[in-house]
């Protein structure tokens, strides 16, 4: 099985009402660095979405923050339990973190939840490298 690492529009939450339904309904996981909220699909798809607000910083570092957030849980999909919709938050904190411990805080989160599949290789930044061919 090949996997897909990319992060299509199908996956991703895009409309206002999605994220107010998750913001409303969706139980809560707080970290260090981000802030999660996840509920059982309406529509039986997995799909994410990434939220940084206005009050943690000028514009250039939440664009930086919602780049990150939105990479770390592109590496993640392939491994997110189907059926879910996840909001990822950046609290201030984490406009500082780099890109790897985001990553780690957010597999740590996932997984601790029950969101992640079995076959997940664990919270390594790049998990296919130094593996046989």
């Amino acid at each position: 099985m090949a996997l897909r690492f990319g992060f299509p529009r199908t996956s991703r939450l895009i409309q206002g009402w999605q994220f107010d339904l998750a913001f409303r309904t969706g139980r809560r996981v707080q970290g260090e660095l981000v802030r999660l909220l996840f509920l059982e699909a309406p529509d039986g798809t997995t799909r994410i979405g990434v939220a940084v607000g206005k009050r943690q910083g000028k514009a250039a570092l939440r664009s930086r923050g919602r780049r990150v957030l939105r990479e770390a849980m592109r590496r993640l999909l392939p491994w997110l339990r189907p059926g879910v919709w996840i909001v990822v938050t950046l609290r201030t904190s984490g406009l500082a973190a780099s890109a790897v411990s985001l990553y780690g805080e957010l597999a740590c989160l996932l997984e601790g939840r029950g969101l992640l599949t079995d076959d997940f290789p664990g919270a390594s930044w790049a998990p296919w490298e130094g593996k046989d061919s």
